[in-house]
C-alpha cells in the first residue's frame, strides 16, 4: 500500500489538524466539523492527482479551450457517524461521485477488547469503480478492514483509496497488510502509538462525539 502522509511537508493543513487536537478549540463543534471538512478537501485534491485523465475541450464565449478531465467513476464510502464531515469535504471536490454509507462501530467485549460491528449498508455497485473509503480516525485499522469485507458483495473496485485525518502507526501497518497492494492511503497526520483501549495517542479524542455530541453507550 502506498501511504501519502500530508504533514510530512509543511502546509496550512497543519493548522487545521492542530485545531482539531486543541482542547481549547475542539469543543466548538461547528469549527471541529469544518476543519475535518477542509482537510477532506485538501486530501481530495491530492488524491485527484493520481486519477486517470483524458483530453477534453470546453467551448467558451471566445473560443475553445483544450484541457484534461478525470475519467474514473468515483464512489465515496463514509463510515458513520464520524465520517460525515470528511465525506462532505471529499464530495465538495468529487461532486459527481456516487455515495456509499456504512455503519461500523466498536462493540466492547470487556474493558479493553472489542469487535467491529456493521449494521447498515447502502451502496451502488462498486464493480470496476474507484472506491474512496473515508474515516477520520485510523486507530487499530479494524474498522477499515471490516468495512472492506462487508463491501465485497457490492463488486470489486478497480482502485481503492483510504482517506483519514489522524492515524496510529500500528493501524496504518494493519491496513497495509489487509488491503490490496495497489491501494493508497491519504492521511493528514500519523501518531506513533495506541493506548491500552485502542485509542490514538496523542490523537484528539472521540471524533464522533466532538462532531455531533456525546452518545449514550449501548
Amino acid at each position: 500500500m502506498q501511504v501519502n502522509h500530508l504533514l510530512e511537508k509543511n502546509s496550512i493543513a497543519a493548522k487545521f489538524v492542530a485545531e482539531l487536537r486543541d482542547i481549547n478549540i475542539q469543543n466548538d463543534r461547528l469549527r471541529f466539523r469544518r476543519n475535518i471538512e477542509r482537510l477532506g478537501e485538501i486530501l481530495a485534491y491530492e488524491l485527484s492527482k493520481t486519477l486517470n485523465f483524458a483530453p477534453a475541450s470546453t467551448l467558451s464565449p471566445l473560443g475553445t479551450a483544450n484541457t484534461f478531465l478525470p475519467q474514473e467513476d468515483v464512489v465515496i464510502c463514509s463510515i458513520l457517524r464520524a465520517g460525515l464531515p470528511l465525506h462532505t469535504g471529499l464530495l465538495n471536490y468529487f461532486d459527481t461521485a456516487e455515495n456509499t454509507f456504512i455503519s461500523a462501530y466498536r462493540h466492547y467485549l470487556n474493558e479493553t477488547e472489542f469487535e467491529i460491528k456493521v449494521e447498515y449498508l447502502a451502496s451502488p455497485s462498486l464493480e470496476g469503480k474507484t472506491l474512496i473509503l473515508a474515516d477520520p480516525m485510523l486507530a487499530t485499522g479494524a474498522s477499515f478492514v471490516t468495512v472492506l469485507e462487508a463491501l465485497k458483495t457490492m463488486g470489486t473496485p478497480a482502485q481503492i483509496h483510504l482517506v483519514s485525518i489522524i492515524g496510529a502507526r500500528p493501524g496504518v501497518e494493519f491496513v497495509a497488510e489487509n488491503f490490496p497492494e495497489n491501494s493508497k492511503l491519504w492521511i493528514a497526520a500519523i501518531d506513533e502509538e495506541l493506548n491500552e483501549h485502542g485509542y490514538i495517542v496523542p490523537g484528539l479524542g472521540d471524533a464522533g462525539d466532538l462532531c455531533f455530541g456525546t452518545k449514550m453507550q449501548h
